[in-house]
Protein backbone atom coordinates (compact mmCIF):
# COMPACT_ATOMS: atom_id res chain seq x y z
CA UNK A 1 0.00 0.00 0.00
CA UNK A 2 1.22 3.39 -0.68
CA UNK A 3 -0.39 6.87 -0.19
CA UNK A 4 0.19 10.50 -2.23
CA UNK A 5 -0.56 13.65 -1.76
CA UNK A 6 -2.13 16.22 -3.87
CA UNK A 7 -4.51 18.99 -4.70
CA UNK A 8 -8.21 18.10 -4.45
CA UNK A 9 -9.69 19.90 -7.16
CA UNK A 10 -12.78 18.16 -7.12
CA UNK A 11 -14.46 16.38 -4.01
CA UNK A 12 -15.59 13.18 -3.27
CA UNK A 13 -13.91 9.52 -3.23
CA UNK A 14 -14.03 6.82 -5.58
CA UNK A 15 -12.89 3.29 -5.59
CA UNK A 16 -12.16 1.52 -8.62
CA UNK A 17 -9.35 0.03 -11.50
CA UNK A 18 -6.35 2.47 -12.47
CA UNK A 19 -6.47 3.65 -16.43
CA UNK A 20 -2.71 5.25 -17.16
CA UNK A 21 -3.53 7.46 -20.11
CA UNK A 22 0.18 8.08 -21.34
CA UNK A 23 0.33 11.94 -22.21
CA UNK A 24 3.26 11.62 -24.68
CA UNK A 25 4.90 14.44 -23.78
CA UNK A 26 8.03 13.10 -24.90
CA UNK A 27 8.83 14.70 -27.88
CA UNK A 28 12.48 13.46 -28.13
CA UNK A 29 12.30 10.96 -31.32
CA UNK A 30 14.98 9.70 -33.43
CA UNK A 31 16.00 10.80 -36.72
CA UNK A 32 14.74 9.01 -39.56
CA UNK A 33 17.16 9.90 -42.80
CA UNK A 34 14.79 10.53 -45.99
CA UNK A 35 16.26 10.49 -49.27
CA UNK A 36 15.74 14.12 -51.45
CA UNK A 37 13.28 12.17 -53.61
CA UNK A 38 11.24 11.59 -50.65
CA UNK A 39 10.96 15.48 -49.64
CA UNK A 40 8.12 16.32 -50.73
CA UNK A 41 6.32 12.70 -49.92
CA UNK A 42 6.97 14.04 -46.25
CA UNK A 43 5.72 17.33 -46.43
CA UNK A 44 2.54 15.47 -47.73
CA UNK A 45 2.33 13.71 -44.67
CA UNK A 46 2.78 16.46 -42.47
CA UNK A 47 -0.20 18.69 -43.76
CA UNK A 48 -1.92 15.34 -43.91
CA UNK A 49 -1.76 15.16 -40.26
CA UNK A 50 -2.58 18.64 -40.17
CA UNK A 51 -5.71 18.12 -41.47
CA UNK A 52 -6.53 15.07 -39.79
CA UNK A 53 -5.46 16.86 -36.52
CA UNK A 54 -7.14 19.97 -37.08
CA UNK A 55 -10.53 17.54 -37.79
CA UNK A 56 -10.76 15.91 -34.24
CA UNK A 57 -10.06 19.47 -32.45
CA UNK A 58 -13.18 20.53 -34.60
CA UNK A 59 -14.97 17.51 -33.82
CA UNK A 60 -14.43 17.48 -29.97
CA UNK A 61 -15.13 21.37 -29.98
CA UNK A 62 -18.42 20.49 -31.22
CA UNK A 63 -18.90 17.64 -28.97
CA UNK A 64 -18.02 19.54 -25.75
CA UNK A 65 -20.03 22.79 -27.55
CA UNK A 66 -23.66 20.52 -27.36
CA UNK A 67 -22.45 18.80 -23.96
CA UNK A 68 -21.44 21.96 -21.82
CA UNK A 69 -21.93 25.30 -23.73
CA UNK A 70 -19.86 27.16 -26.60
CA UNK A 71 -17.75 28.65 -23.53
CA UNK A 72 -16.06 25.94 -22.60
CA UNK A 73 -15.67 24.46 -25.77
CA UNK A 74 -13.58 27.81 -27.04
CA UNK A 75 -10.68 26.44 -25.03
CA UNK A 76 -9.88 24.69 -28.33
CA UNK A 77 -9.81 28.00 -30.63
CA UNK A 78 -6.39 27.89 -29.10
CA UNK A 79 -5.47 24.72 -30.23
CA UNK A 80 -6.63 25.27 -33.60
CA UNK A 81 -4.70 28.46 -34.07
CA UNK A 82 -1.59 26.33 -33.52
CA UNK A 83 -1.95 23.96 -36.05
CA UNK A 84 -2.44 27.59 -37.88
CA UNK A 85 0.54 29.12 -36.98
CA UNK A 86 2.71 29.72 -40.18
CA UNK A 87 5.97 29.99 -38.79
CA UNK A 88 5.49 26.64 -37.44
CA UNK A 89 4.17 25.20 -40.48
CA UNK A 90 7.14 26.66 -42.26
CA UNK A 91 9.77 25.81 -39.78
CA UNK A 92 8.61 22.44 -40.01
CA UNK A 93 9.42 21.70 -43.39
CA UNK A 94 12.51 23.46 -43.38
CA UNK A 95 13.46 20.98 -40.98
CA UNK A 96 12.43 18.39 -43.16
CA UNK A 97 13.84 19.91 -46.25
CA UNK A 98 17.23 20.73 -44.86
CA UNK A 99 17.85 18.04 -42.36
CA UNK A 100 16.47 15.51 -44.81
CA UNK A 101 14.72 14.22 -42.39
CA UNK A 102 10.91 12.19 -41.55
CA UNK A 103 7.94 14.40 -40.78
CA UNK A 104 7.60 13.16 -37.34
CA UNK A 105 11.33 14.22 -36.46
CA UNK A 106 10.82 17.54 -37.88
CA UNK A 107 8.12 18.08 -36.03
CA UNK A 108 8.78 17.00 -32.74
CA UNK A 109 12.20 19.01 -33.08
CA UNK A 110 10.17 22.41 -33.93
CA UNK A 111 7.94 22.13 -31.37
CA UNK A 112 10.25 21.53 -28.36
CA UNK A 113 11.79 24.82 -29.57
CA UNK A 114 8.42 26.49 -28.45
CA UNK A 115 7.97 24.54 -24.99
CA UNK A 116 11.76 26.06 -24.41
CA UNK A 117 10.44 29.66 -25.44
CA UNK A 118 7.89 29.29 -23.50
CA UNK A 119 8.82 27.96 -20.30
CA UNK A 120 11.27 30.88 -20.34
CA UNK A 121 8.65 33.57 -20.39
CA UNK A 122 7.86 35.10 -16.87
CA UNK A 123 3.96 34.77 -17.15
CA UNK A 124 1.94 32.45 -15.54
CA UNK A 125 -1.03 32.42 -17.82
CA UNK A 126 1.87 32.37 -20.87
CA UNK A 127 3.14 29.28 -19.29
CA UNK A 128 0.20 27.41 -19.12
CA UNK A 129 0.02 27.50 -22.41
CA UNK A 130 2.35 25.05 -22.82
CA UNK A 131 -0.37 22.36 -21.73
CA UNK A 132 -2.17 23.69 -25.29
CA UNK A 133 0.82 23.10 -27.23
CA UNK A 134 1.96 19.84 -26.18
CA UNK A 135 -1.99 18.30 -26.43
CA UNK A 136 -1.75 19.55 -30.31
CA UNK A 137 1.50 18.40 -30.20
CA UNK A 138 0.57 15.02 -28.98
CA UNK A 139 -2.44 14.97 -31.31
CA UNK A 140 -0.41 15.55 -34.58
CA UNK A 141 2.41 13.38 -33.27
CA UNK A 142 0.03 10.86 -33.39
CA UNK A 143 -1.56 10.93 -36.59
CA UNK A 144 1.98 11.26 -38.11
CA UNK A 145 3.38 8.07 -36.41
CA UNK A 146 0.35 6.27 -37.04
CA UNK A 147 0.23 4.96 -33.10
CA UNK A 148 -2.36 3.12 -32.13
CA UNK A 149 -3.68 5.25 -29.15
CA UNK A 150 -5.69 4.37 -26.22
CA UNK A 151 -9.06 6.19 -26.65
CA UNK A 152 -10.85 7.77 -23.77
CA UNK A 153 -13.60 7.66 -25.84
CA UNK A 154 -13.49 4.19 -26.16
CA UNK A 155 -13.32 3.19 -22.50
CA UNK A 156 -14.60 -0.15 -21.45
CA UNK A 157 -16.20 -0.45 -17.58
CA UNK A 158 -15.57 1.63 -14.66
CA UNK A 159 -11.70 3.60 -14.26
CA UNK A 160 -9.84 5.87 -12.73
CA UNK A 161 -7.83 8.26 -15.08
CA UNK A 162 -4.08 8.43 -14.17
CA UNK A 163 -2.20 10.50 -16.63
CA UNK A 164 0.67 13.27 -16.18
CA UNK A 165 -1.73 15.81 -17.55
CA UNK A 166 -5.07 15.48 -18.65
CA UNK A 167 -5.41 18.20 -21.94
CA UNK A 168 -8.46 20.30 -22.87
CA UNK A 169 -9.07 17.79 -25.26
CA UNK A 170 -8.40 14.74 -23.10
CA UNK A 171 -11.28 15.94 -20.46
CA UNK A 172 -13.85 16.76 -22.66
CA UNK A 173 -13.81 13.49 -23.84
CA UNK A 174 -14.13 11.69 -20.19
CA UNK A 175 -17.73 10.00 -20.04
CA UNK A 176 -19.11 10.34 -16.66
CA UNK A 177 -21.20 6.79 -16.74
CA UNK A 178 -16.86 5.61 -17.26
CA UNK A 179 -14.26 7.26 -15.41
CA UNK A 180 -15.39 7.52 -11.85
CA UNK A 181 -12.46 9.80 -10.85
CA UNK A 182 -9.17 10.88 -12.39
CA UNK A 183 -5.60 12.09 -11.22
CA UNK A 184 -2.62 13.69 -12.69
CA UNK A 185 0.99 14.76 -12.13
CA UNK A 186 0.42 18.14 -12.94
CA UNK A 187 -2.20 21.20 -13.01
CA UNK A 188 -3.78 23.54 -10.10
CA UNK A 189 -6.84 24.53 -8.87
CA UNK A 190 -7.84 27.23 -11.99
CA UNK A 191 -6.28 25.05 -14.48
CA UNK A 192 -8.47 23.97 -17.39
CA UNK A 193 -8.54 20.26 -16.37
CA UNK A 194 -9.69 21.34 -12.91
CA UNK A 195 -12.51 23.60 -14.11
CA UNK A 196 -13.90 21.06 -16.52
CA UNK A 197 -13.38 18.40 -14.05
CA UNK A 198 -15.46 20.10 -11.64
CA UNK A 199 -18.21 20.37 -13.77
CA UNK A 200 -18.43 16.60 -14.17
CA UNK A 201 -18.61 16.72 -10.39
CA UNK A 202 -16.56 13.25 -9.96
CA UNK A 203 -13.21 13.41 -7.60
CA UNK A 204 -10.48 14.80 -9.14
CA UNK A 205 -6.91 15.53 -8.01
CA UNK A 206 -3.95 17.26 -9.55
CA UNK A 207 -0.24 18.06 -8.52
CA UNK A 208 0.96 14.63 -7.75
CA UNK A 209 4.35 13.94 -9.14
CA UNK A 210 5.91 11.06 -11.10
CA UNK A 211 2.53 8.94 -9.93
CA UNK A 212 2.25 7.46 -13.24
CA UNK A 213 5.58 5.63 -13.17
CA UNK A 214 4.64 3.94 -10.11
CA UNK A 215 0.87 2.74 -11.67
CA UNK A 216 -0.29 -0.16 -13.44
CA UNK A 217 -3.43 -0.36 -15.35
CA UNK A 218 -5.70 -2.50 -13.36
CA UNK A 219 -4.05 -1.40 -10.27
CA UNK A 220 -6.82 -0.83 -7.27
CA UNK A 221 -6.62 2.56 -6.36
CA UNK A 222 -8.94 5.07 -4.23
CA UNK A 223 -9.20 8.57 -4.44
CA UNK A 224 -10.01 10.43 -2.14
CA UNK A 225 -10.93 14.19 -4.21
CA UNK A 226 -11.79 16.25 -1.01
CA UNK A 227 -8.52 16.03 0.44
CA UNK A 228 -6.53 15.32 -2.48
CA UNK A 229 -5.06 12.01 -1.48
CA UNK A 230 -4.39 8.85 -3.48
CA UNK A 231 -4.46 5.41 -1.96
CA UNK A 232 -2.25 2.64 -4.30
CA UNK A 233 -3.31 -0.71 -3.29
CA UNK A 234 -5.16 -0.28 -0.41
CA UNK A 235 -4.99 -2.90 2.26
CA UNK A 236 -8.46 -4.53 3.98
CA UNK A 237 -8.41 -1.95 6.64
CA UNK A 238 -8.05 1.12 4.21
CA UNK A 239 -10.52 -0.13 1.84
CA UNK A 240 -13.11 -0.63 4.30
CA UNK A 241 -12.46 3.09 5.88
CA UNK A 242 -12.48 4.64 2.52
CA UNK A 243 -15.73 3.06 1.44
CA UNK A 244 -17.43 3.88 4.89
CA UNK A 245 -16.58 7.43 4.30
CA UNK A 246 -17.47 7.16 0.69
CA UNK A 247 -21.06 6.25 1.39
CA UNK A 248 -21.18 8.70 4.29
CA UNK A 249 -20.45 11.57 1.55
CA UNK A 250 -22.85 10.05 -0.83
CA UNK A 251 -25.61 10.19 2.06
CA UNK A 252 -24.77 13.32 3.59
CA UNK A 253 -24.79 14.43 -0.40
CA UNK A 254 -28.17 13.26 -0.50
CA UNK A 255 -29.83 14.95 2.44
CA UNK A 256 -28.20 18.11 1.21
CA UNK A 257 -30.27 17.76 -1.20
CA UNK A 258 -33.18 17.71 0.15
CA UNK A 259 -32.39 21.27 1.83
CA UNK A 260 -32.57 22.42 -2.25
CA UNK A 261 -35.97 23.85 -2.02
CA UNK A 262 -35.75 25.01 1.51
CA UNK A 263 -34.15 28.87 2.47
CA UNK A 264 -30.81 29.09 3.77
CA UNK A 265 -32.03 30.46 7.29
CA UNK A 266 -31.12 29.97 10.71
CA UNK A 267 -33.15 28.42 13.88
CA UNK A 268 -33.99 31.84 14.61
CA UNK A 269 -34.94 33.08 11.31
CA UNK A 270 -32.47 34.86 9.96
CA UNK A 271 -32.54 35.02 5.90
CA UNK A 272 -29.49 34.33 3.79
CA UNK A 273 -29.20 34.96 0.26
CA UNK A 274 -27.15 31.84 -0.86
CA UNK A 275 -25.86 32.32 -4.69
CA UNK A 276 -23.67 30.67 -6.86
CA UNK A 277 -20.07 31.23 -8.67
CA UNK A 278 -20.52 30.41 -12.65
CA UNK A 279 -18.19 30.88 -15.73
CA UNK A 280 -20.18 30.00 -18.31
CA UNK A 281 -23.99 29.85 -18.76
CA UNK A 282 -24.53 26.06 -19.23
CA UNK A 283 -23.81 26.44 -15.17
CA UNK A 284 -27.17 27.61 -14.33
CA UNK A 285 -28.32 24.36 -14.34
CA UNK A 286 -25.67 23.35 -11.41
CA UNK A 287 -26.74 26.71 -9.88
CA UNK A 288 -30.01 25.87 -9.66
CA UNK A 289 -29.75 22.09 -9.02
CA UNK A 290 -27.78 22.78 -5.72
CA UNK A 291 -30.46 25.23 -4.80
CA UNK A 292 -29.26 28.79 -5.51
CA UNK A 293 -30.90 31.92 -5.08
CA UNK A 294 -29.34 33.60 -7.72
CA UNK A 295 -26.12 34.27 -9.18
CA UNK A 296 -23.34 36.14 -7.26
CA UNK A 297 -20.60 35.97 -9.43
CA UNK A 298 -20.84 35.45 -13.02
CA UNK A 299 -16.79 35.89 -14.39
CA UNK A 300 -16.57 37.35 -18.05
CA UNK A 301 -13.61 37.62 -18.63
CA UNK A 302 -13.42 34.12 -20.27
CA UNK A 303 -14.81 35.77 -23.30
CA UNK A 304 -12.04 37.47 -23.76
CA UNK A 305 -9.76 34.44 -23.76
CA UNK A 306 -8.11 31.97 -26.09
CA UNK A 307 -8.96 34.06 -29.18
CA UNK A 308 -8.76 35.99 -31.94
CA UNK A 309 -11.09 38.93 -32.09
CA UNK A 310 -12.50 40.71 -29.23
CA UNK A 311 -16.47 39.37 -28.41
CA UNK A 312 -19.19 41.22 -29.76
CA UNK A 313 -21.82 43.23 -27.85
CA UNK A 314 -24.18 40.92 -29.59
CA UNK A 315 -22.15 37.89 -28.64
CA UNK A 316 -22.07 39.13 -25.19
CA UNK A 317 -25.69 40.28 -24.66
CA UNK A 318 -26.79 36.73 -26.01
CA UNK A 319 -24.79 34.83 -23.31
CA UNK A 320 -25.87 37.53 -20.63
CA UNK A 321 -29.82 36.72 -21.54
CA UNK A 322 -29.40 32.96 -21.50
CA UNK A 323 -28.26 33.22 -18.12
CA UNK A 324 -30.64 35.74 -17.33
CA UNK A 325 -33.46 34.25 -18.42
CA UNK A 326 -32.14 31.02 -16.98
CA UNK A 327 -32.06 31.50 -13.72
CA UNK A 328 -35.66 32.64 -13.87
CA UNK A 329 -35.87 36.16 -12.82
CA UNK A 330 -33.33 35.71 -10.06
CA UNK A 331 -30.82 38.14 -9.59
CA UNK A 332 -27.67 37.54 -11.19
CA UNK A 333 -24.49 39.61 -10.79
CA UNK A 334 -22.17 40.36 -13.65
CA UNK A 335 -18.72 41.24 -13.01
CA UNK A 336 -17.37 43.55 -15.53
CA UNK A 337 -14.06 42.37 -17.27
CA UNK A 338 -11.39 41.27 -15.37
CA UNK A 339 -8.17 40.47 -16.72
CA UNK A 340 -4.89 41.25 -15.45
CA UNK A 341 -3.17 39.11 -13.02
CA UNK A 342 -2.89 35.80 -14.08
CA UNK A 343 -6.25 36.11 -16.72
CA UNK A 344 -4.29 37.12 -20.33
CA UNK A 345 -5.66 37.71 -23.51
CA UNK A 346 -3.30 38.13 -26.43
CA UNK A 347 -5.76 40.41 -28.57
CA UNK A 348 -6.09 42.98 -25.65
CA UNK A 349 -2.04 43.56 -25.69
CA UNK A 350 -1.73 43.83 -21.79
CA UNK A 351 1.98 44.37 -21.37
CA UNK A 352 4.68 42.56 -19.46
CA UNK A 353 4.32 43.78 -16.02
CA UNK A 354 7.18 43.61 -13.44
CA UNK A 355 3.95 42.80 -10.80
CA UNK A 356 0.78 41.96 -13.02
CA UNK A 357 -1.08 41.51 -9.71
CA UNK A 358 -0.72 45.16 -8.75
CA UNK A 359 -0.54 46.70 -12.69
CA UNK A 360 -2.82 47.34 -15.22
CA UNK A 361 -5.78 44.61 -14.39
CA UNK A 362 -9.74 45.06 -13.87
CA UNK A 363 -11.68 48.30 -13.70
CA UNK A 364 -8.04 50.01 -14.26
CA UNK A 365 -8.32 48.60 -17.50
CA UNK A 366 -11.82 49.39 -18.34
CA UNK A 367 -11.30 52.91 -17.70
CA UNK A 368 -8.00 52.89 -19.91
CA UNK A 369 -9.66 50.59 -22.49
CA UNK A 370 -13.44 52.72 -22.37
CA UNK A 371 -14.40 51.55 -25.90
CA UNK A 372 -14.12 47.46 -24.50
CA UNK A 373 -15.68 48.44 -21.15
CA UNK A 374 -18.49 50.65 -23.03
CA UNK A 375 -19.13 47.68 -25.57
CA UNK A 376 -19.65 45.22 -22.62
CA UNK A 377 -21.93 47.33 -20.54
CA UNK A 378 -24.20 47.94 -23.28
CA UNK A 379 -24.23 44.11 -23.99
CA UNK A 380 -25.31 43.77 -19.88
CA UNK A 381 -27.87 46.33 -19.94
CA UNK A 382 -29.31 44.75 -22.95
CA UNK A 383 -29.84 41.83 -21.41
CA UNK A 384 -31.22 43.27 -18.01
CA UNK A 385 -34.57 43.49 -20.11
CA UNK A 386 -34.62 39.78 -19.30
CA UNK A 387 -34.00 39.12 -15.89
CA UNK A 388 -32.51 40.97 -12.92
CA UNK A 389 -28.83 41.24 -13.70
CA UNK A 390 -26.64 43.53 -11.92
CA UNK A 391 -23.33 44.98 -12.46
CA UNK A 392 -20.45 44.56 -10.06
CA UNK A 393 -16.91 46.66 -11.12
CA UNK A 394 -14.08 44.44 -9.42
CA UNK A 395 -10.47 45.65 -7.90
CA UNK A 396 -12.32 48.53 -6.98
CA UNK A 397 -9.28 51.43 -4.84
CA UNK A 398 -10.75 54.46 -4.94
CA UNK A 399 -14.25 56.37 -5.25
CA UNK A 400 -12.53 57.64 -8.31
CA UNK A 401 -12.96 54.65 -9.75
CA UNK A 402 -16.76 53.93 -9.20
CA UNK A 403 -17.59 57.46 -10.53
CA UNK A 404 -15.35 57.50 -13.90
CA UNK A 405 -17.47 53.93 -14.57
CA UNK A 406 -20.69 55.65 -13.67
CA UNK A 407 -19.96 58.03 -16.43
CA UNK A 408 -19.13 55.23 -19.13
CA UNK A 409 -22.83 53.61 -17.86
CA UNK A 410 -24.42 56.78 -18.31
CA UNK A 411 -23.52 57.17 -21.87
CA UNK A 412 -24.29 53.52 -22.67
CA UNK A 413 -27.56 54.05 -21.26
CA UNK A 414 -28.59 57.45 -23.18
CA UNK A 415 -26.79 55.64 -26.42
CA UNK A 416 -29.32 52.30 -25.90
CA UNK A 417 -32.07 54.92 -25.21
CA UNK A 418 -31.24 56.61 -28.51
CA UNK A 419 -31.47 53.64 -30.57
CA UNK A 420 -34.67 52.58 -28.97
CA UNK A 421 -33.12 49.40 -27.67
CA UNK A 422 -34.59 48.08 -24.13
CA UNK A 423 -33.21 47.97 -20.73
CA UNK A 424 -33.46 48.08 -17.12
CA UNK A 425 -32.92 52.19 -16.33
CA UNK A 426 -32.17 51.20 -12.09
CA UNK A 427 -29.73 48.73 -12.84
CA UNK A 428 -28.11 48.17 -9.44
CA UNK A 429 -24.31 48.90 -9.72
CA UNK A 430 -21.74 47.28 -6.70
CA UNK A 431 -18.12 47.45 -6.31
CA UNK A 432 -16.28 44.31 -5.28
CA UNK A 433 -13.70 44.56 -1.61
CA UNK A 434 -10.62 43.05 -2.39
CA UNK A 435 -8.20 45.48 -1.62
CA UNK A 436 -7.43 46.96 1.75
CA UNK A 437 -7.80 50.52 0.56
CA UNK A 438 -11.35 50.00 -0.26
CA UNK A 439 -12.32 47.60 2.72
CA UNK A 440 -10.81 50.88 5.34
CA UNK A 441 -12.51 53.37 2.73
CA UNK A 442 -15.59 51.06 2.01
CA UNK A 443 -17.54 54.08 4.60
CA UNK A 444 -16.94 56.38 1.65
CA UNK A 445 -17.67 53.72 -1.06
CA UNK A 446 -21.09 53.13 0.38
CA UNK A 447 -22.03 55.99 -0.73
CA UNK A 448 -21.90 55.60 -4.32
CA UNK A 449 -22.94 51.70 -5.03
CA UNK A 450 -26.22 49.74 -4.12
CA UNK A 451 -23.97 46.54 -2.80
CA UNK A 452 -20.58 45.54 -2.23
CA UNK A 453 -19.26 41.92 -2.27
CA UNK A 454 -15.81 40.42 -0.58
CA UNK A 455 -13.85 39.15 -3.15
CA UNK A 456 -11.94 37.64 -0.34
CA UNK A 457 -9.57 35.60 -2.41
CA UNK A 458 -7.49 38.77 -3.26
CA UNK A 459 -8.54 40.31 -0.65
CA UNK A 460 -6.04 37.86 1.75
CA UNK A 461 -3.91 37.92 -1.19
CA UNK A 462 -3.12 41.73 -1.21
CA UNK A 463 -3.89 41.73 2.83
CA UNK A 464 -0.93 39.30 3.93
CA UNK A 465 0.93 40.27 0.99
CA UNK A 466 0.78 36.86 0.12
CA UNK A 467 1.58 35.06 -3.54
CA UNK A 468 -1.27 32.26 -3.69
CA UNK A 469 0.08 30.86 -6.08
CA UNK A 470 3.29 29.84 -4.49
CA UNK A 471 3.88 27.04 -3.08
CA UNK A 472 6.82 28.05 -0.35
CA UNK A 473 4.54 30.54 0.77
CA UNK A 474 1.21 28.59 0.73
CA UNK A 475 1.04 28.24 4.78
CA UNK A 476 0.97 31.63 5.15
CA UNK A 477 -2.30 31.96 3.39
CA UNK A 478 -4.94 32.33 6.27
CA UNK A 479 -8.91 33.22 5.55
CA UNK A 480 -9.33 33.28 9.03
CA UNK A 481 -6.07 35.74 9.67
CA UNK A 482 -7.56 38.53 12.31
CA UNK A 483 -6.38 41.62 9.92
CA UNK A 484 -8.94 39.63 7.61
CA UNK A 485 -11.99 39.12 9.93
CA UNK A 486 -11.63 42.52 10.86
CA UNK A 487 -11.82 43.49 7.34
CA UNK A 488 -14.61 42.32 6.95
CA UNK A 489 -16.34 43.24 9.57
CA UNK A 490 -15.39 46.48 8.85
CA UNK A 491 -16.89 46.25 5.26
CA UNK A 492 -20.41 45.13 6.28
CA UNK A 493 -20.68 47.78 9.41
CA UNK A 494 -20.08 50.39 6.96
CA UNK A 495 -22.04 49.05 4.14
CA UNK A 496 -24.81 48.55 6.78
CA UNK A 497 -24.49 51.74 8.03
CA UNK A 498 -25.01 53.57 4.74
CA UNK A 499 -28.23 51.00 3.78
CA UNK A 500 -26.74 49.03 1.25
CA UNK A 501 -26.39 44.93 1.27
CA UNK A 502 -22.61 42.68 2.19
CA UNK A 503 -21.85 39.50 -0.06
CA UNK A 504 -19.29 37.31 0.16
CA UNK A 505 -17.84 35.69 -3.48
CA UNK A 506 -14.59 34.26 -2.39
CA UNK A 507 -13.62 30.87 -1.73
CA UNK A 508 -13.93 30.89 1.94
CA UNK A 509 -16.86 31.07 1.78
CA UNK A 510 -17.12 27.99 0.68
CA UNK A 511 -16.42 26.31 3.96
CA UNK A 512 -19.41 25.75 6.55
CA UNK A 513 -17.02 26.82 9.28
CA UNK A 514 -16.44 29.88 7.65
CA UNK A 515 -20.08 30.76 6.64
CA UNK A 516 -20.97 30.71 10.22
CA UNK A 517 -18.47 33.59 10.65
CA UNK A 518 -19.97 35.77 7.98
CA UNK A 519 -23.14 34.95 9.09
CA UNK A 520 -22.67 36.15 12.61
CA UNK A 521 -20.58 39.21 11.17
CA UNK A 522 -23.64 39.95 9.70
CA UNK A 523 -23.39 39.26 5.69
CA UNK A 524 -26.64 39.38 3.83
CA UNK A 525 -25.37 36.93 0.44
CA UNK A 526 -23.00 34.26 0.22
CA UNK A 527 -21.85 33.23 -3.62
CA UNK A 528 -19.65 29.76 -3.75
CA UNK A 529 -18.89 27.05 -6.19
CA UNK A 530 -22.59 25.84 -6.86
CA UNK A 531 -21.80 21.81 -5.63
CA UNK A 532 -20.75 23.98 -2.59
CA UNK A 533 -24.03 25.48 -1.85
CA UNK A 534 -25.72 22.63 -0.08
CA UNK A 535 -22.98 22.22 2.90
CA UNK A 536 -23.06 26.62 3.15
CA UNK A 537 -27.09 26.00 3.42
CA UNK A 538 -27.17 23.06 5.94
CA UNK A 539 -24.52 24.63 8.31
CA UNK A 540 -26.63 28.14 8.34
CA UNK A 541 -30.03 25.70 9.13
CA UNK A 542 -28.67 24.61 11.98
CA UNK A 543 -27.46 27.58 14.18
CA UNK A 544 -29.40 30.52 15.84
CA UNK A 545 -28.36 33.93 14.48
CA UNK A 546 -27.94 35.13 18.05
CA UNK A 547 -25.27 32.26 18.67
CA UNK A 548 -23.59 33.03 15.05
CA UNK A 549 -23.16 36.56 16.35
CA UNK A 550 -21.71 35.70 19.29
CA UNK A 551 -19.35 33.58 17.94
CA UNK A 552 -18.10 36.49 15.68
CA UNK A 553 -17.61 38.39 18.43
CA UNK A 554 -15.56 36.00 20.28
CA UNK A 555 -13.32 35.50 16.90
CA UNK A 556 -12.79 38.87 16.84
CA UNK A 557 -11.10 38.69 19.90
CA UNK A 558 -8.88 35.89 19.21
CA UNK A 559 -5.15 36.84 18.30
CA UNK A 560 -3.95 33.61 15.27
CA UNK A 561 -5.52 32.72 12.64
CA UNK A 562 -4.91 28.88 13.28
CA UNK A 563 -6.99 29.66 16.84
CA UNK A 564 -9.97 31.86 15.23
CA UNK A 565 -10.37 28.66 12.75
CA UNK A 566 -10.33 26.30 15.37
CA UNK A 567 -12.67 27.80 17.09
CA UNK A 568 -15.09 27.88 14.33
CA UNK A 569 -14.79 24.44 13.58
CA UNK A 570 -15.62 23.61 17.00
CA UNK A 571 -18.77 25.32 17.08
CA UNK A 572 -19.56 23.73 13.59
CA UNK A 573 -19.33 20.48 15.16
CA UNK A 574 -21.47 21.28 17.80
CA UNK A 575 -24.51 22.31 15.79
CA UNK A 576 -23.88 19.78 12.86
CA UNK A 577 -21.03 17.24 13.45
CA UNK A 578 -21.12 15.52 10.12
CA UNK A 579 -20.77 18.82 8.56
CA UNK A 580 -17.30 19.57 10.66
CA UNK A 581 -16.05 15.91 10.38
CA UNK A 582 -17.06 15.59 6.03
Amino acid sequence: MKEFQGIGVSPGIAIGKVFVLHSGESFNLPKRAVGPEQISNEIARFEDALTRTRTEILNIRRKLSDQIGRESSDIFMAHLLILEDRTLIEDVIEVIKSEKAGAEYAFATVIQRYFKAFSKINDEYLKERISDIRDVGKRLLGNLCGEEKKRLEDLQGKVIIVSHDLSPSDTALLDKNKVIAFVTEIGGPTSHTAILGRSMEIPAIVGIEKIVGEVQDNDSVIVDGTHGVVVLSPDSATYDKFSRQGNEFLQLTSELDKLRELPAETLDGKRITLAANIEFHHEVSSALSHGADGVGLYRTEYFYMNRTTLPTEQEQYEAYRKVAEGMRSRSVIIRTLDLGGDKFASTLEIPHEMNPYLGWRAIRFCLTRKDIFKTQLRAILRASAHGDLKIMYPMVASVYEVRAAREILKEAKVELEREGLAFHKDIHVGAMIEIPSAALASDVLAKEVDFFSLGTNDLIQYTLAIDRMNEKIAYLYEPTHPAIVRLIDLTIRNGHGHNIWVGSCGEMSSDPAIAILLVGLGIDEISASPVTLPKIKKAIRSIRYSDAKEIAQRALALHTGKEIYAFLKGKLRDVCVELADE
